[in-house]
């Protein structure tokens, strides 16, 4: 009977165990409602951690040091497939997708500055002039100063020589493009053999003339010319200009030899002036009896073509004959240059004349404008055209006076290059 007993006091002891347990945590609970005592933590689990949460950042303020968050960066967005889309199959498409046409080409844009336009290349042209600057040589004055020249591309320089015999042996010794000269001139160079030619003609009358001295300003007074000292400038005014008016004057062919002859040169004015000259032969008739009256000098001109003298041209362009098939073209540009310029002095006088006066400050003065009215009629309109007639009489009527022996060939003379603007 004992060992019942001793199971049932076991069953009952390890009931009231499981009651205990169960009240326990009951009990503790509503202990802790009225008191809430920490449980202990062991030593070893104690952390030492503090959490800092960074203050947030503002727009138009840079944070502090310290106060600094790391930057995420994020990958630019890719157009197209992504990874996961490329791995993937892609469903079948009966439609292929259109082929993007190539874009147009865009012109780019130039960082270096256009190549200069370059003129084109100048012909340099040097012409001397029988005198200095002055109202006969309008022609070439005006085709310089408007451009005439330039137009063409002819760069042309006037040059006045140290003398008045000194072009024609420039031009001979090519030392010279181009020479102003005179018909008389050129007759007597082409006889002695000198290679020149005409090429052009500014003053289409005669220039020439004898300046005389005289009391009073009595035209009618006799002329007596035997024994009077006589200037000249050159060989053409006194071999035959002076000679052929002599002979006409004096009744005699050898009319030279009555007279004292004195060469002068640019000296003409003041010879007479000072007495040591009774006359002058000129080829600018125009200009020194103006320049003597307003002195005080009484002067008479005698034009050489109403005594004697054949009519010439007055100022011709000369041209080395040898030498002009280099510069045919450009002597042919300036020919047709000088039209355009005689042209124009003819319908515009007076602004010609203003124009001369402003190029040429000498030229302004009572003297120049009265010479412009004496030689503006006596302009050559068409300097390129040789009058055939004329250079042959005048050839005929030097070998007929015995000044040259032989007569030379019209084309050894003069030439037509021409007026047609290049």
């Amino acid at each position: 009977m004992a060992k019942p007993r001793r199971s049932n006091l076991a069953r009952a002891l390890a009931g009231a165990i499981a009651v205990l347990s169960l009240s326990l945590p009951i009990a503790l609970l509503a202990e802790g409602e009225s008191k809430s005592v920490p449980l202990p933590v062991p030593k070893q689990l104690q952390l030492d951690t503090r959490v800092e949460v960074p203050p947030p950042l503002l727009a138009a303020e840079s944070a502090a040091p310290g106060e600094t968050t790391a930057v995420i960066e994020v990958p630019p967005a890719v157009e197209g497939p992504g990874v996961l889309e490329g791995m993937l199959p892609s469903a079948p498409s009966s439609e292929r997708p259109p082929r993007a046409e190539p874009a147009a080409e865009v012109p780019s844009v130039v960082s270096e500055p256009a190549v200069p336009i370059v003129p084109p290349p100048m012909t340099r042209l040097t012409i001397t002039l029988d005198w200095y600057l002055n109202a006969q040589h309008a022609s070439l004055l005006v085709a310089r100063e408007k451009g005439m020249f330039a137009r063409r591309g002819l760069d042309v320089s006037l040059v006045v020589p140290a003398d008045p015999s000194v072009p024609a042996k420039l031009l001979a010794a090519g030392r010279t493009d181009l020479a102003l000269g005179r018909q008389p001139q050129l007759h007597l160079l082409a006889a002695r053999g000198v290679p020149v030619v005409r090429v052009a003609t500014l003053i289409a009358a005669p220039l020439s003339g004898l300046v005389l001295k005289q009391a009073s300003q009595d035209e009618s007074d006799e002329i007596s010319l035997e024994g009077l000292r006589i200037g000249v400038t050159d060989r053409d005014g006194r071999d035959v200009v002076l000679a052929s008016m002599l002979k006409e004057l004096l009744g005699m062919a050898r009319g030279l030899e009555l007279v004292e002859l004195e060469g002068v040169g640019y000296s003409a004015a003041d010879a007479i002036r000072e007495g040591r000259i009774d006359g002058v032969l000129v080829h600018h008739r125009y200009l020194l009896p103006r320049q003597l009256a307003d002195e005080g000098v009484i002067t008479r001109t005698l034009p050489s073509e109403a005594f004697g003298l054949p009519p010439h041209d007055g100022l011709i362009l000369l041209a080395n004959r040898d030498r002009l098939n280099g510069k045919r073209d450009a002597v042919h540009r300036l020919v047709a240059a000088l039209e355009e310029a005689a042209l124009w002095i003819v319908n515009h006088p007076q602004e010609a004349w203003q124009l001369l006066e402003k190029t040429e400050p000498a030229l302004a003065d009572p003297i120049g404008r009265d010479t412009w009215s004496d030689l503006l009629p006596r302009l050559s309109l068409q300097p390129a055209a040789v009058d055939r007639g004329r250079y042959l009489r005048f050839e005929q009527f030097l070998l007929d006076a015995g000044v040259i022996e032989t007569a030379t060939p019209l084309e050894r003379l003069a030439i037509d290059l021409g007026t047609t603007a290049p």
